[in-house]
Order: structure tokens, then C-alpha cells, then sequence
């Protein structure tokens, strides 16, 4: 599903260049779930940012689903991001003059993969039934964060990729979003890396790998 082969990513900045990943390598399987983690610093944001081609690798090759994306055009990379790659952030992104049913759709509609079925699925799993004719300011922070959810899972994407996707919410909301939020993943059959900062978080995911010093090392199944 994912293939990162000897990449390698670095900043300038004015006292140097500063390295990020040196010959980092990583595979994931298809429909596995993995929670990156590692210290403040450590990259693991701009990693997610490298493999949903926002930012571009130095060198090396980053594959998803076979496809090489370090070799994309933008058009080609905006295309794969709308069909096969989810992004879910701390920020929610919910479009303010959108009601919670159409939040929950734009994704699926951008890509013309609506499953009715499936959205009645999400919206009951996500307790969202009473919310859908309201809009993002009306709800609580917890419920944006189950419409970003369920807009990122609707299409049924190849990956997602969550940048500490609870960071925003007290530890109860936390762990009972990120129970969903796996589950409903699994249920999908998409592929997950998500990056947190919390053992407990990680524990509800298949495998867990820490980013150190520009490295990715196993640090064991749930």
C-alpha cells in the first residue's frame, strides 16, 4: 500500500541546512493500521505532508498503491489526493457555509464516490443524526471532529492520513473519537498512518514505529 525507499529531506534555513529524514525507508500493508511517533521536531508531520505529495522529497521514492507520487505532476498529485488519500488534522476544515450533511459529503462528491449506504453507516456510528442540518459554529469541537471523520472515510480511500487527529480534545472525547475512528477505518478497508504523540493513542492501531534522529524504528504491535 505505502512504500518509502531512501528518502531524504532537508530545509534550509539561514545558519544551514538543517536534515530531516536521511535514508528513511518504511512499508506498510494494505489495510493496516501504523501510529508514527516521536518527539516535537522530530519530522513527523512533514512526513505526512511528503507522502500526500504537499511538500517534495529531496530524493528517494515514496509509492502508494504502486504508483511512484515523487514522479507526479501537481495536477496528477491533486487528482490522487482527491481519489485515494484522506487527510484528517487537529484543525478540522469544515467549510463554515456548508450544513454537516454537505461537510460530510464534499469529499465523496469531489470524487464522485457516494455510498449511501455507507454515509447512514457513518453518520449513525458517529452519532451525527441530530446535527446534519446545522452548521460547523453550532457544534462542539468533539462533533467537528466526528464530521471530519466521516467526511474523510465517505469515499473510502485507499489511505488516510491523521496528524493528531484528537489533538484538539479532552482526554475522554479523545479516546472515545480514536475508538471510532479506527474502527470505522478498519470498516472502510483503508490503510492508516497516523501520527500522535500518545502511547494510548497508538495502542488502538495495528503497529506502532517511532521517527528518531531521521530514522523509523518498530516499536511493536498493539
Amino acid at each position: 500500500m505505502l512504500s518509502i525507499q531512501n528518502l531524504n529531506k532537508s530545509f534550509k534555513q539561514a545558519e544551514g541546512d538543517v536534515v530531516v529524514f536521511s535514508g528513511l525507508n518504511f512499508e506498510m500493508a494494505t489495510g493496516t493500521s501504523v501510529a508514527l511517533l516521536g518527539e516535537s521536531g522530530s519530522g513527523k508531520s512533514t512526513l505526512l505532508h511528503l507522502i500526500a505529495g504537499l511538500d517534495q522529497v529531496d530524493s528517494g521514492e515514496i509509492k502508494i498503491d504502486q504508483s511512484s507520487i515523487t514522479s507526479m505532476s501537481e495536477a496528477a498529485l491533486a487528482e490522487m489526493r482527491r481519489h485515494q488519500v484522506s487527510l484528517v488534522f487537529q484543525q478540522f476544515h469544515l467549510i463554515s457555509t456548508l450544513d454537516i450533511i454537505d461537510n460530510i459529503r464534499f469529499q465523496a462528491a469531489l470524487c464522485q464516490r457516494f455510498d449511501s449506504d455507507y454515509e447512514a453507516l457513518l453518520i449513525d456510528r458517529l452519532g451525527l443524526g441530530k446535527q446534519l442540518k446545522k452548521f460547523p459554529h453550532q457544534l462542539s469541537r468533539g462533533q467537528q471532529q466526528r464530521v471530519a471523520i466521516a467526511r474523510s472515510l465517505l469515499h473510502k480511500p485507499a489511505l488516510v492520513l491523521a496528524d493528531e487527529p484528537t489533538g484538539n480534545l479532552d482526554e475522554q472525547s479523545s479516546l472515545e473519537v480514536m475508538a471510532l475512528f479506527s474502527a470505522l477505518v478498519k470498516n472502510a478497508g483503508s490503510s492508516l498512518l497516523m501520527v500522535t504523540h500518545s502511547r494510548e493513542m497508538a495502542s488502538y492501531l495495528d503497529r506502532s514505529v517511532l521517527l528518531h534522529s531521521g530514522k523509523l524504528g518498530e516499536i511493536g504491535a498493539a
